[in-house]
């Protein structure tokens, strides 16, 4: 497995390199081009559509004025990896970068990003913004280094048919893990052939193992990854050990993919656009935004999705208050600190992401808005059948520790979470090497046992 990750690893940063390469010449460099570098992979195909139409708007509005667009395909963590390499290097460093919240405050400390708020306090429509959607480009030193294209919140997927056939309720509303779980048995039992439940749960898989795994579980117990009260990261704790434990009781009793699916880099799209659609996926925990795979624009169009998928919060470990959890990221448009052409950045970014902008995009990728004005909107409210539900979970949502450390320590709850579900150690033992991982990370005397 390690050798397979820096094979993995060598190829991301060869394929970076060609990319540098694709895209050394323009840019900032006279002030008129900008260059534009995203994410296209997997749902990202919307989110290269809406650039497309913001540079048509752009260069029309501006003459003289070019923007340059670099998607990069490529699963989450090696777009890092690529980003990281082209922020490095005036001639490749972007001038608008579409980024991950959880990096904004490592990305500062490597001295990537430039602070906005001298355009955003000129900019009126700055206010529409959320104030939680505000925050999560908020740098430790207070300062505003990227506006929020979307939210999202995480809960679970189910198909109503496999659940009619199995004899379980498809108004399904579990109220603890062990109701999960149980639904998860019964699938199993009944169909065979269905994967019963998805979490992910390995490296391969990112942010979405950290994320739609072990923190949905982790923040229905009694725990946390990080008490800011005390400015103290938690380990170990009974809460890290119990959801570890349910990966542990999904892998080892075969309610789950096998691992060699779950282990795949392609986890997320072969599972929502292969196995929902077939109806080889019962249960998927998963985010907000899965229904753009299969939207006429999507990656995948199924048009029965809206009355085969259903949808149910995640319940807490035993229905404890408030019931439910959700976890919440979301991404920015930033500003490279390298760009010799910030003004014309900022230009481009406020015409992506004002009212019309966010609302376009919110349409076509089934995002949660995070500006209010475009929460309110009957065009988005009746856009999708889910837009409802999938926004009345940011009452109960929590979002990531936004410290400059995250992103290391991610990867080790991902490794925590992989050795788990291989049965390469148990959950006490991997909470054990979590907590010297940590303390590695970050010092003893920034941990605090929970």
């Amino acid at each position: 497995m390690r050798a397979n990750r820096m094979l993995a690893t060598v190829a991301a940063v060869l394929t970076a390199t060609t990319v540098l390469t694709a895209c050394s010449s323009g840019g900032s460099s006279d002030g008129k081009t900008i260059r534009v570098v995203y994410q296209k992979f997997g749902n990202g195909i919307q989110l290269d559509a809406h650039f497309k139409k913001i540079k048509a708007a752009f260069e029309k509005a501006n003459p003289g004025l070019k923007a340059e667009l670099v998607p990069v395909q490529a699963a989450e963590n090696d777009y890092y990896t690529k980003v990281a390499l082209m922020q490095k290097s005036p001639s490749t460093a972007p001038d608008v970068v579409y980024e991950d919240t959880f990096l904004i405050n490592s990305d500062i400390k490597a001295g990537f990003l430039r602070p906005l708020d001298d355009y955003l306090a000129k900019w009126p429509e700055w206010k529409q913004f959320s104030p939680a959607a505000q925050s999560a480009a908020k740098g430790t030193d207070g300062k505003i280094y990227g506006v929020p294209t979307d939210t999202d919140t995480r809960g679970l997927w189910y198909n109503k048919q496999l659940f009619a056939k199995a004899g379980l309720p498809t108004d399904w509303q579990p109220k603890s893990w062990d109701d999960v779980l149980s639904a998860a048995r019964t699938i199993k039992a009944k169909l065979p052939g269905v994967i019963p439940l998805n979490i992910y749960s390995g490296k391969p898989a990112g942010e979405a193992s950290t994320m739609q795994g072990l923190e949905m579980l982790l923040y229905g117990t009694e725990n946390t990854l990080y008490d800011e009260k005390t400015k103290k990261w938690i380990a170990p704790s009974k809460g890290f050990t119990d959801a570890l434990a349910f990966i542990q009781t999904v892998y080892q009793q075969g309610l789950g993919p096998s691992p060699q699916q779950a282990l795949d880099p392609n986890v997320g799209g072969n599972l929502n656009g292969q196995f929902v659609p077939t109806g080889r996926l019962a249960i998927n925990l998963d985010g907000s935004w899965q229904s753009s795979t299969w939207l006429p624009t999507g990656a995948r169009p199924w048009p029965q999705w809206s009355t085969v998928m259903g949808q149910t919060p995640m319940p807490t470990q035993h229905g404890q208050a408030p019931g439910k959890i959700s976890m919440s990221g979301g991404w920015t448009l930033s500003i490279g600190s390298k760009s010799k052409a910030a003004d014309t950045a900022f230009k481009f970014i406020s015409l992506a992401l004002n009212k019309e902008g966010s609302l376009s995009y919110a349409l076509a990728a089934a995002a949660v808005p995070v500006r209010t004005d475009v929460a309110a909107d009957p065009r988005y409210l009746n856009s999708n059948p889910t837009a409802k539900f999938w926004s009345s979970l940011v009452a109960v949502t929590k979002y990531r520790p936004a410290l400059p450390e995250y992103p290391r320590i991610s990867n080790e709850i991902q490794a925590a979470m992989e050795s788990v579900m291989t049965g390469q150690a148990t959950p006490a033992a991997a909470t054990s090497t979590y907590e010297a991982a940590l303390k590695g990370i970050v010092g003893p005397g920034n941990v605090a046992a929970g």
